[in-house]
Formats: structure tokens, sequence, C-alpha cells
């Protein structure tokens, strides 16, 4: 009897192995694969993807002004509170959608906590378009802002602003109301587009798993790959993170910031820190606005605005290419030092006027989009899952995402007031601040972001327990 047990404990222990083994084998796999191979051999998956993460520049429009604002010299602004309040309360609300989607999604799957979502951002658009008072066009825009936080991840989502601004230079000429409610009812087209998908999307195998339908997983995970595709291994990955998961609740929120885990935490969430002291939010959100305050024609700031968001598509797609050839040390930091040269670039244009600075300082702005997607837009995200410890990453991804929110709130109260003409009225003036905290915040991202390419979970961990600065860590060399 004890021979038979001992031979069966061996089969199990060598069966484990082999699933171990076989784990390793589909992670190099995946992590060794180009873009055009995940394109060519996922093509289903990319579709999904993409069909999960689609959703403006209304301020730019002089008749959004005129209605919503109050008389200043020869035109209209709106008030800097107002303005304020616009660009804050979206962010606000999709704060506490993304946890009130988090609750719905895990009781009742994700196609469903989705099709929620859509429905409550058709309450907020329709609000947008027909709004004729500030309050109501206040409120139209939080709940707008709970039903993004359905379904938008972190982060600009560059391919529905570009229709978006498209869609402002096609209307913002228009003296009548229809300029700045065009804009807002071609939102309706991305809540139509995920409405007529949802019927067809594949449930979450993450779902499936956590709620035991193993089968129902397998399933979504072959229509995902596709049927040449075996998916064993991939479901095999997804229980055993899912156990680890359950595991890890038992985990405290103060454990983030205790031992190693405090640094790691730290520069987790400091990246996102990084996005706004560089300017991400006066950059994407108050480009267009700026343009005209610099002097440029209303018509020609809405071409500018189209080609600040299309530069950082350009910039998106080649961070794709070289996110795993160079290190993430190296891109990140010569994002910052770029970005910050550049704000401080059109400060000075705006301090020492020449001929065509107004034009200078736009396309400068044009440039920095490149920059910001290609260097620290896309390679903040990547830090954050390497450099978070795998037992704490739910915790540290929540801390991010909010220190993320908190953020982006304050810098959309704040820079109202910076550039408003009744207010501040810095104009090119900004790019000094903006340059002068990146400078302060490259310094800092010199001494602590890592260079993790290459290196695994466990590696990582070793690093981190044995104090290992981040600056060294691309070269450390441990003994295995």
């Amino acid at each position: 009897m004890t021979e038979r047990n001992s031979v069966s404990e061996s089969k199990v222990e060598t069966a484990d192995e082999r699933g171990k083994s076989a784990l390793v084998s589909d992670s190099i796999y995946e992590h060794e694969q180009t873009v055009l191979q995940v394109l060519r051999g996922h093509p289903v998956l990319i579709w999904w993807a993409f069909f999960f993460s689609v959703n403006g520049a209304v301020l730019s429009i002089p008749s959004f002004r005129r209605d919503f604002g109050e008389e200043y010299g020869d035109g209209f602004v709106v008030p800097a509170p107002w303005l304020s309040a616009f660009n804050s309360v979206s962010s606000v609300g999709q704060f506490f959608g993304g946890f009130l989607c988090s609750i719905v999604a895990d009781r009742i799957g994700r196609r469903s906590a989705l099709a929620i979502g859509v429905l409550i951002s058709c309450g907020g658009i329709f609000g947008e378009v027909f709004s004729t008072a500030r309050a109501a066009f206040l409120v139209s825009k939080l709940v707008l802002g709970v039903g993004l936080g359905f379904y938008l991840t972190i982060g600009p989502l560059y391919s529905s602003e570009l229709l978006s601004n498209a869609a402002i230079k096609g209307f913002g000429d228009r003296a009548d109301a229809w300029a700045y409610r065009g804009p807002f009812a071609i939102q309706f087209f991305f809540v139509a587009f995920l409405a007529a998908g949802l019927p067809f999307s594949i449930e979450s195998p993450w779902y499936l798993v956590r709620h035991d339908k193993i089968d129902a997983a397998r399933n979504a995970l072959q229509r995902l790959y596709g049927r040449g595709t075996n998916v064993e291994t991939k479901l095999l990955a997804i229980q055993r993170t899912v156990a680890q998961d359950l595991a890890a609740k038992e985990s405290k929120w103060s454990d983030a910031v205790r031992g190693s885990n405090r640094l790691r935490t730290a520069v987790s969430c400091g990246v996102f820190v990084c996005q706004h002291l560089v300017g991400i939010i006066f950059v994407l959100g108050f480009s267009t606005y700026f343009f005209q305050l610099a002097g440029l024609p209303t018509e020609r700031s809405f071409d500018l605005g189209v080609g600040v968001t299309a530069c950082g598509v350009v910039g998106t797609v080649l961070s794709w290419t070289i996110v795993n050839r160079l290190g993430r040390r190296i891109i990140f930091n010569s994002g910052m030092a770029i970005l910050s040269i550049i704000n401080l670039l059109i400060g000075i244009l705006d301090v020492v006027p020449t001929s065509g600075a107004s034009w200078t300082q736009a396309a400068l702005t044009v440039v920095w989009a490149f920059f910001y997607q290609v260097s620290i837009g896309a390679v903040a995200f990547v830090l954050l899952g390497e450099t978070s410890s795998p037992s704490l990453r739910a915790k540290t991804t929540a801390m991010a995402t909010a220190t993320q929110s908190v953020f982006g709130i304050v810098m959309n109260i704040v820079v109202p007031y910076m550039v408003n003409p009744d207010e501040a009225n810095m104009r090119g003036k900004v790019g000094f601040v903006f340059g002068g905290l990146g400078v302060i915040a490259t310094v800092l991202c010199f001494l602590y972001i890592p260079d993790l390419k290459g290196r695994t979970f466990e590696e990582i961990d070793i690093m981190f327990e044995n104090g290992v600065p981040p600056r060294k860590m691309g070269g450390y060399v441990i003994e295995h």
C-alpha cells in the first residue's frame, strides 16, 4: 500500500512538473513573439482587444465658449472654475465607475458589465448633446465618466480621439450649437459599435475560471487564439494564477508599503505621476485651445489638434516594436528628458517671441505627443506589470490607478487657471512649469527606473529583496 502511494505521488509530481514545463515553454514562446506574429497568428484576439478598448477638445470651438461661457474682451471664455469642473468631473466618474465595474463584472461577467456601461454612456452622451446649462452639462459628463469607467483603460485612447478631433475640425466652424453637439453625438458611434458587437463577444476566460467554468473557459480561449492553437497550457496558466490570486487575498494593503515592496510600489505609481509632471493633461487636453490662445486661426488650430493625436497614434504603434528591443530604462528616461526639453523650449519661445513663434510652439506640441507615446506613455504600463510584486499586483495596480486618477483630477483643475485668459493667462509659459517639474522628475527617474527586460519574476524578486539599486538592475548578475 505504501509502495502504491509512493508511485501515485510520483506520478502526480511528474504531471505537475510537466505542467510547469509546458507553462514555461508557452511563456517563452509568447515573450519571443513579434507584433507581426501576434497579428498573423491571433487575429480574433486582436479584434476583441480592439473592440473592448474603443471610446473633447470642444473648448476650442467658439460657439461652445459662447453658449457656456461669459464675455471677455472681444470674445467669450468659459470661467476657470467651470472649466476645471468640466474637465475633472469625467475623471471622477471614471474613478467610481471603475470600482463599480469591478464589482459588477465579478458577479455577472465582463460582457454584462460592459452592456451596463454602454447604457450609462448613452445617457451621458445624450445629456452632453442636448444640455443648455452648465450644471446639466456637468452632470452629463459625470454620468458619461461612470460609463467610460466600465470599459476604458487608463490613459488616452487615440484611435477614438483621432475621430473626435476630426469631427471637431468638421463641425467647429459652424456658428450654431451643433458645432459642439456634433462631436458629442459622434460618441454614439462607439456606443453603437460596442452594442452591435456584444452579442458575438467572448466572455473573459479569467472570469470563467474564477467561477469554475473550465469547459467554457477552454472554449473561450479556443475562440480567441484560433483552432490551430493548443490552449491547454494557457488554461493551466490561468488556473494556476487564479489559485495564486486566491492565496494572495490574504495579503494586506499595508504589505505594499513594507520592506522591499515599498520601493516597488513607489516605482509602479511614480511612472504615472511622471506622465502628469511633464504635462500630459495640458498637451493632450488643452492643445487645440492653446493653439488659439497663441494666436493661430481657429481652423488651423483644429488641424494641429488632429496632428497631435495622429502623432500620438504613430508613437504608440512604434512603441510596440521598440519596447522589447531597447531597455525600459533607456526608453523611459530618454523620453522624460526629451519631453522636459520640449516644454522648456515652448516656454522660451513665449518669453522671447520671434517670427513664427506661435507656429513653432504648436509644432513642438505635436512633436511632444509623438515622443510621449513612443516612450513614457507606453513603458509606464510595462514597468507597472514588471515592478509590482506578483502577490500584491492587484493591490499595486489599484494604487497606481488611484494615483493616476488623483493627479488627473488635480491637473484638470489647475491647468484651466493657468491657461485661461481671465485667470493667469500664462500661454506658452506653462512650458516652464511642466519643463521644471519634468527636469526634477527626470533626475529621480535616473535613480529609480529599473531595466527589467528579459528578467523572470523570480529574478526581479531576488533583486529587490537583495536591495539592488534600480538603476543597476539591468546589468546585475544573479547566481543561480
